[in-house]
């Protein structure tokens, strides 16, 4: 048996050290995507938001709904008036939170916009224009 010397004890010190941060890098790494894909799973077991994501969205539709309904707070061109500015919104959002956000009101004086899913879908594709 080879008695090993106070340079190596060290160097084994730390390649122990570097395999336990990777393993909690990785148990990490793991945790979140399956966070990830739980929250997807939660956000697509609403009915209605599953019924917007199949749909295709018209965006002609969606401007002429978000003139008559958004434009005269967040104005005519999504640059903000009373509400904020949804310019580059949908990059800044994600699509659940757009259709909570929109549906739910959450932040007066929004108020609650009930729109079919098809009414939803061209909407968000008009947001996405903006």
């Amino acid at each position: 048996m080879t008695e090993r010397t106070l340079p190596d004890q060290i160097l084994e010190s730390k390649l122990n050290v570097q395999r336990l941060l990777l393993s909690i890098l990785g148990f990490m790494i793991v945790a979140i995507a399956l966070c990830t894909f739980g929250i997807h799973q939660l956000h697509m077991s609403d009915p209605y938001v599953h019924k917007v994501f199949t749909l295709e969205g018209n965006i002609a539709q969606g401007n002429a709904m978000f003139q008559l309904n958004c434009a005269g707070c967040h104005g005519n061109a999504g640059q903000g008036n009373v509400g904020p500015s949804l310019h580059d919104v949908a990059a800044r959002r994600s699509t659940f939170s757009l259709i909570q956000q929109i549906s739910s009101g959450k932040t007066p004086p929004m108020p609650e916009f009930q729109a079919s899913p098809q009414e939803m879908a061209d909407l968000l594709s008009f947001l996405e224009t903006l």
